[in-house]
């Protein structure tokens, strides 16, 4: 390769060392609620609150992922990521929301054996180390909460997050009617309250990513609507073979065909630059790529363009 030969790659780094510091936090916060419910759960022989400690063993996993993948993202483009890691928060979110799911099935298995055979529990322990652990969450949820708008790798964390925080209240609520009542009965359906909870959640985060993942249109643009506006752009006769996709969830990607006059040859650089201006002020499409044809392809319809490109942008 020519050593003065320059690569321009593009950068969608927008992670912030703000959330790394607050997930940094949330996993020391998580460790500590971890050790104190499994010594709690060891000491009352509180079956439900060892569960609650797996499942916050399992938030800080989570929660380290999380950070994982927020560091690689950071990572600059180079000649093998021409696009970078950015997509790499996207596969966190991915590895936690099956987490979720997995879990959320493992409760749901817990909640049936413990509703026809309760577990005998000692109230008082149970209830101060939960609400020692809710106290956590709260804390916890309240560092996600701003990188959970932004990030959906962040989001899954804090939906984590927050599955823990309804189970450490439904085991305070359980141990009170336990002191009052034995009603060992209701740990187990608080138990499905909160599976389901999470099981909601995190289907359709699941589906949301897998579509990142899987390059779909993004939900919210409309292909027919971005390619009527395009062709009613001055010099533009059609555009066609309309691609567009997410890199991320926030930075989307499109490629087309663009047809134009033969005579228009000098104006595509103003062309190019009205097309890309509508595309990103219209639709927030801040990268397309564009393929200039003096004759349409023979097979638009079937999205198939075998017809050579004439020039290309």
């Amino acid at each position: 390769m020519n050593q003065n030969t320059q690569h321009t790659f593009h950068s969608y780094t927008a992670g912030k060392e703000e959330s790394q510091g607050r997930l940094i936090v949330s996993i020391i916060l998580n460790l500590i609620i971890t050790l104190a419910e499994i010594i709690g759960g060891l000491v009352s022989h509180s079956l439900a609150l060892l569960s609650d400690a797996l499942h916050n063993l399992n938030d800080t996993a989570s929660l380290g992922i999380s950070l994982i993948a927020r560091k690689v993202s950071r990572k600059e483009a180079n000649l093998e990521k021409t696009f970078g890691y950015k997509r790499a928060e996207v596969i966190g979110a991915f590895i936690n929301l099956i987490l979720l799911i997995l879990i959320s099935l493992f409760l749901v298995k817990e909640g049936i054996e413990r509703f026809f055979n309760p577990q005998v529990i000692t109230g008082p322990i149970m209830f101060v180390v939960a609400a020692i652990g809710l106290f956590g969450n709260f804390i916890t949820a309240i560092l996600l909460h701003k990188g959970s708008k932004e990030s959906l790798n962040l989001k899954s964390a804090y939906i984590h997050i927050l599955s823990d925080g309804l189970s450490s209240m439904g085991v305070i609520i359980a141990g009170i009617l336990i002191i009052q009542f034995q009603w060992y009965f209701v740990d187990a359906i608080l138990t499905f309250v909160i599976a389901g909870y999470i099981l909601i959640q995190s289907f359709g985060m699941l589906k949301q990513t897998v579509n990142i993942l899987m390059e779909a249109t993004p939900a919210h643009l409309d292909v027919n609507e971005i390619s009527d506006k395009i062709s009613k752009l001055a010099g533009v006769e059609n555009i066609h073979h309309v691609h567009i996709w997410h890199l991320d969830e926030s930075n989307y990607l499109l490629e087309a065909h663009v047809l134009i006059k033969q005579c228009d040859l000098d104006a595509i650089e103003r062309i190019k630059r009205v097309i890309k201006q509508e595309l990103e002020n219209q639709f927030h499409i801040r990268h397309s790529t564009l393929e200039f044809e003096f004759e349409e392809c023979a097979d638009v319809q079937n999205n198939n363009c075998t017809e050579k490109i004439v020039h290309k942008i």
